[in-house]
């Protein structure tokens, strides 16, 4: 079985949980930017929770079936038309042999992942098959999908009902606005001033139109002001810049003290700028479904508040296994 890509959509890329255990060496974990979304989709039509997927940013694509199939979008509000007749996202539904799968305009959230019962099939590259399209590695030829692709699929594995869904409460979408991202202060905080430190987290963000998968950029907070000091050898002159150093996963630069980035899931592994702090592991999903002008605070929290975060969110992905066991 294939699926024939008659449209790509704007950025539809393959991806699935990430390739954890080579960032030491440059290559970033790729995988889904919403990975309780991209779960989902897969437990709704009977797969592993990270089996590989389709994830589609703001637009998604146009796709014809070779044979019949299960699928579910779930994500952002990225509603699914199977030839022309609208279907429910978060809710897993038959497709026909030669049936077309589009999609009406997006209504909420950034991405959509859409899942086929028995996975995209592509090859495995060091243990993913995620798409890390600036390495050119993983994925469908190590890029998104152009028109005439033709993604082969997977064996289904046990049949499970069509019509299942994910109630609202299960979904871990953002909520509130302005959207508020837990952060914990870094090892470089103390090279900023304690009224920089306080405006940071006072003040509202807004998402820049630079927002992918590398990075998510962030304006209209009040800039940074800087401890003085003389740079050390091997940084540069401007005072956001270090000697070299590690970015972890979630991590948030500040070039030059203006525009906040936080580092996603195609994001380089390191660099010689200052890091303010990280965005904690539970809340990197909500990054993902962030469209560009969505108003953001960033709250600081400690590591019992980040620990008990990331149980929630793992107690969340459990009760929505309950759920569609």
């Amino acid at each position: 079985m294939a699926i024939k890509v008659l449209k790509p959509g704007l950025a539809t890329t393959v991806q699935d949980l990430g390739r954890p255990g080579y960032y030491h060496i440059g290559i970033p974990l790729s995988g889904g930017m919403d990975r309780h979304a991209l779960a989902a989709a897969n437990l709704l039509v009977g797969n592993a929770e990270g089996a590989a997927v389709l994830e589609a940013v703001f637009m998604g694509p146009e796709l014809e079936f070779t044979d019949d199939a299960l699928v579910a979008i779930t994500g952002a509000e990225l509603p699914p038309k199977l030839d022309g007749e609208p279907r429910e996202t978060w809710t897993s539904f038959k497709v026909k042999r030669g049936q077309k799968l589009s999609f009406d305009f997006l209504k909420q959230g950034a991405r959509g992942y859409i899942a086929i019962a028995g996975g995209i099939d592509v090859p495995l590259v060091l243990g993913s098959r995620s798409t890390y399209a600036l390495g050119g590695l993983g994925g469908f030829k190590g890029r998104k999908l152009e028109a005439g692709d033709e993604l082969p699929i997977g064996n289904a594995g046990a049949a499970v009902k069509d019509g299942r869904s994910v109630a609202k409460d299960l979904r871990g979408l953002p909520a509130a606005m302005p959207t508020e991202l837990r952060v914990m202060p870094g090892l470089y905080w103390h090279r900023i001033t304690e009224t920089a430190g306080n405006g940071f987290f006072s003040g509202t963000w807004k998402v820049a139109p630079e927002a992918d998968r590398i990075g998510y950029r962030f304006r209209g907070g009040k800039p940074l002001e800087f401890v003085p000091r003389e740079p050390p050898f091997g940084a540069g002159s401007d005072p956001s810049n270090i000697t070299d150093a590690c970015y972890p996963y979630g991590s948030i630069q500040v070039p030059g003290g203006t525009e906040p980035i936080v580092l996603h899931r195609d994001a380089v592994s390191g660099g010689g700028y200052f890091m303010v702090g990280t965005v904690i592991a539970a809340d990197m999903d909500l990054i993902g479904q962030l469209q560009p002008n969505t108003p953001v605070r960033f709250v600081k929290v400690g590591m019992d508040e980040a620990l008990a975060a990331r149980k929630s969110r793992a107690e969340l992905l459990g009760k929505l296994r309950g759920a569609l066991a």
